[in-house]
């Protein structure tokens, strides 16, 4: 109390402080000792049970407020701690802190990028896992000479270096952190909107005690003990218990009920109550709606014979390999108890396929359309419209090849990031519930619209980068939108803390977790939605 005075702000503190004041000192110490009051006014046990359970309230309010902390720190961590510099032909070891702009560093595979670089000056042949930054493919990203790379990101296959151009507060990932840092500090509108209400409450409520005591006593002929009365009464009724001891204690009931028995674990207790508002439910793609693992979805084929003759060539070929794409084949072949054939004279060509021997020295290429045009493989029309099929209808990736003897395409396999079986129930549970569907990603234009007319997704944003992602969510809440925003990946994390309410994905990354006011702990889209928890229900 005593700090909102200094500070000239009349808070719900002042109004408790006066409640308990008038309880104990006003009418208990006064009824004790007859002083102008009798012993029947004795409310020691108001003013404690008042200050206890209050007390209690803002301990569950200020653990739960303390969390969100966690956030900042998660993503700091990110951030590596040391660099190799490459001075001459000695690696020295140094601080990211001393990093300067110009600075040739050196990244081992499995090591993680320290700084933003403006371009691989060798080794470029790698694969870079940008899912945490970019919010884009589940699969690493092919970097070959001159490629930029972000600092945070992971180099999983080759070594390379590259020159640094962001260093300390300048690179992406420090823009992220600086971000979610500003929006967890800006108060949500229903909390002004409460600050508001209480600078007009309380000297409304002191100004009908006192009004009330005088006309008791001046006009009313009432005595000073009775007039005395009417002000210590009103004082203390109107003490907010509401919003003091019985919302917390609802907040308390609400929040355990959901996590142990829905799976829903709610940071927030800000979220019961904007809940009922939400009007726009965003998703994440890549994680959220998808499981975030490439894997086998089709195959088409052209010869050989059958797919298990097809599948025994491919697989044999993609065990030799690194890239992503080649562990979802060799994967499910794997599931379909096919044993695969062994290859010899195994050549990869970055960025776009293999080459290799099958069985008794058969030739075999496997990449992409582009790829095995310019080796010469004659891309029939039904060849060409299956590529087309799979990758513009379907939004996957393809993958032409064993091309053997004559030179021509045995098969295609599309692989992509499967749907989640839940996700079509979860989209048509909340149109059934009148809100509205949207889905913003950092994946292609290609494969979100893919994704969002399988799922009946009402509205979609492509290629957005994290600090867009935010940016989206608050130009819709300026239009008077309430939004839920549904995310698992650290790119996420700025438009977990913009939104309404953030919820993120049990399966997904700690800060995604830790930005979010609700937690889905079996990483199901539609737990959020059943029955007898009816969000937005109107």
């Amino acid at each position: 109390m005593g700090g909102a005075l200094r500070n000239y702000s009349l808070t719900m503190d002042v109004m408790y402080a006066m409640g308990i004041g008038v309880a104990y000192g006003g009418a208990s110490v006064l009824g004790t000792f007859g002083i102008v009051l009798t012993s029947d006014f004795l409310f020691y046990e108001t003013a404690v049970m008042l200050a206890a359970f209050l007390t209690l309230g803002r301990y569950l309010e200020a653990r739960a407020k303390g969390r969100t902390n966690d956030a900042i720190k998660k993503l700091v961590e990110l951030q590596a701690k040391t660099a190799i510099v490459l001075k001459g032909t000695e690696e020295v070891v140094v601080p990211v802190e001393e990093l300067m702009i110009g600075d040739v560093i050196l990244v081992r595979p499995g090591g993680k990028i320290p700084v933003d670089g403006g371009e691989i000056l060798s080794g470029g042949e790698s694969y870079i896992d940008e899912s945490m930054i970019s919010g884009g493919e589940p699969v690493p990203v092919y970097k070959e000479r001159n490629a930029i790379v972000t600092g945070g990101t992971i180099n999983t296959t080759g070594a390379i270096t590259f020159s640094a151009t962001r260093v300390g507060k300048e690179t992406y990932l420090a823009q992220i952190i600086r971000l979610v840092e500003t929006v967890q500090a800006t108060k949500p509108s229903v909390q002004k909107y409460a600050d508001t209400a209480v600078t007009w409450f309380i000297p409304t409520v002191l100004t009908i005690a006192i009004g009330a005591a005088l006309v008791w006593y001046f006009a009313l002929n009432a005595t000073g003990l009775f007039s005395l009365t009417v002000l210590i009464s009103i004082l203390v009724i109107a003490c907010p218990c509401a919003l003091g001891l019985a919302t917390p204690t609802a907040i308390t009931v609400g929040v355990g009920r959901g996590g142990a028995e829905l799976g829903i674990l709610i940071k927030n207790s800000e979220v019961l109550e904007l809940s009922q508002k939400i009007s726009t439910v965003i998703f994440d793609k890549t994680g959220t709606l998808t499981r975030g693992i490439p894997v086998v979805t089709e195959t088409v084929l052209f010869g050989l014979g059958g797919e298990q003759e097809f599948l025994e060539i491919a697989s044999g070929v993609e065990a030799r390999s690194e890239h992503p794409l080649a562990a979802s084949v060799v994967s499910y072949a794997e599931e379909k108890e096919i044993v695969p054939v062994k290859c010899t004279e195994f050549q990869a060509v970055s960025g776009k396929g293999v080459k290799a021997e099958a069985g008794g020295g058969v030739p075999v290429l496997i990449g992409n359309m582009k790829f095995l045009s310019q080796q010469g493989i004659g891309l029939i029309p039904p060849v060409i419209n299956a590529f087309e099929v799979i990758q513009i209808r379907g939004g996957e990736t393809a993958v032409g090849g064993v091309a053997a003897g004559g030179g021509a395409i045995a098969g295609i396999i599309g692989i992509s990031d499967s749907v989640r079986e839940t996700s079509a129930a979860a989209t048509e549970e909340l149109h059934r519930m009148d809100l509205r569907v949207g889905m913003v990603t950092g994946d292609n234009e290609r494969t979100a619209t893919a994704v969002a007319e399988q799922l009946g997704i009402d509205f979609k944003n492509a290629e957005v980068l994290p600090d867009e992602k935010s940016g989206i969510i608050q130009a819709m809440q300026g239009d008077g939108k309430c939004i839920a925003f549904v995310g698992d990946g650290i790119n996420d994390a700025p438009a977990l803390a913009a939104s309404d309410i953030g919820i993120a994905i049990g399966s997904g990354t700690d800060i995604a977790i830790e930005s979010g006011d609700i937690v889905l702990v079996q990483s199901s889209p539609p737990l959020m939605w059943q029955q007898p928890y009816s969000w937005g229900a109107r």
